[in-house]
Parts: C-alpha cells; sequence; structure tokens
C-alpha cells in the first residue's frame, strides 16, 4: 500500500468524522486541503531521502566495481607470473565484492520501486489537491453568491416592511382623521339639538303670549 492509499484512508476517515459532526463544509474542505497539502511535502521529503540513498547506493556500487576491476587485474597478473594460488585468492576476493554488489543491487531495485510509488502517489495527490482547492474556490464563490443575494433579499422584505408601515401609518390617521370628524358632527349635531329646542320653547311662550292676548280681545268684546 502506497503512501497516498495511506493518506487518502486518513482523509476519509476524517472528513466522515466532520461530516458526521455536521462540520462546515467550507472548514472541511480548508482541513482536508490542509491535510493533503502537508502530506504532499511529506511525500516529497520521503523522495528526496530516498533520492540521496538510492545515489549512496550507486556510489558504493561504483566503488566496489572500481575493486572488481582492480582484483580481476590482479588475478590476471599472477596467472602471468604463473601464481595460480595468487591469482585464486585475487579472484575469491572478486567474488566476494561481487556479492556486495548484488545486494546492494537489490536494495537500489527497492529503492527504484519505492521512487516509482512515491511519484505515482504524489501524482495522484496533486491531482486530489488541485480538485479539492478547485472545489474550495467555488464554495467560497458560491458563500460569497448567496450572501450577496440574501443581503439584497433582505434588503428588499426591509423595503417592503417599510412600505407596509407607511401604509399603515396613512391609513391609521386617515381613521383617526375619520374619526375627528365623526366626533365634530356628533358635537355640533348635539349643539344644534340644544338650539333647537331652546327655539322651540321661545316659539311656544310667544305663542302662548299671542293666545292669552287673544283671549283678553275676545272677553273685551263679548263683554
Amino acid at each position: 500500500m502506497g503512501v497516498f492509499s495511506r493518506m487518502n484512508d486518513i482523509v476519509q476517515a476524517n472528513l466522515n468524522a466532520l461530516l458526521d459532526k455536521a462540520e462546515d463544509p467550507k472548514k472541511v474542505i480548508r482541513l482536508i486541503v490542509q491535510e493533503m497539502e502537508e502530506t504532499l511535502v511529506e511525500l516529497r521529503a520521503i523522495a528526496a531521502r530516498n533520492l540521496a540513498a538510492k545515489k549512496e547506493l550507486q556510489r558504493k556500487i561504483n566503488r566496489l566495481n572500481q575493486q572488481i576491476s582492480e582484483w580481476q587485474s590482479k588475478a590476471e597478473l599472477a596467472l602471468t607470473k604463473e601464481r595460480e594460488d595468487l591469482a585464486k585468492l585475487a579472484l575469491s576476493e572478486k567474488h566476494k565484492l561481487e556479492q556486495q554488489i548484488a545486494g546492494l543491487d537489490a536494495e537500489m531495485q527497492q529503492a527504484d520501486d519505492a521512487l516509482q510509488q512515491l511519484q505515482q502517489d504524489s501524482a495522484r495527490l496533486q491531482e486530489k489537491l488541485s480538485e479539492a482547492r478547485t472545489k474550495q474556490k467555488a464554495l467560497m464563490m458560491r458563500e460569497e453568491s448567496v450572501a450577496a443575494r440574501l443581503k439584497v433579499k433582505v434588503s428588499n422584505d426591509s423595503q417592503k416592511v417599510e412600505q407596509v408601515m407607511q401604509r399603515f401609518d396613512h391609513y391609521e390617521y386617515r381613521v383617526e382623521q375619520l374619526e375627528a370628524q365623526l366626533e365634530a358632527y356628533d358635537i355640533t349635531a348635539a349643539q344644534n339639538g340644544l338650539h333647537a329646542q331652546f327655539a322651540e320653547l321661545e316659539a311656544d311662550e310667544k305663542m302662548q303670549a299671542e293666545l292669552e292676548e287673544l283671549k283678553q280681545k275676545v272677553q273685551k268684546k263679548v263683554a
């Protein structure tokens, strides 16, 4: 399993935990992007260490190959001098070095495999990181758009409320005016009724006076 696969499991676990807690999606994506960035830095550090180890292995292999060539030359020299015993010893040292090289070659292959896996993991992680950043930017834009729309809606609603309140105040003023007119009418009507009653009393008194005067005239004529 590569580093990216393990990291992906960790990110997925954290993501599920955050979603289970109903965290802010923007916060979730920010944390994922941060973790991806940190993991990418870690992958690059591991790759740098592997490259350094690979170069060191290559230097060891080069030194051993040089020593193998030297022992090969010594074995040939011993044979030219008819020293077969020395030639065998030289070849024995040569074989020991070749065995060391075989072990280093195996380590070199492991280093190559690890670097290849790191490159694949880094490429996949970089791709996922780009996707996460794009989603993060899109989410921020959506949030800003929603916030702006909400602000406009609240403003419009406030204006509507203000308009309704103004109409209400206007209607309340009209009702107060009508009530004032009605009250004034009632007062005027009451005053007019009072005047009418007094006028009627005055008329009755005048009529009674004329009636008495008429009676006196009639009585005088009869007498």
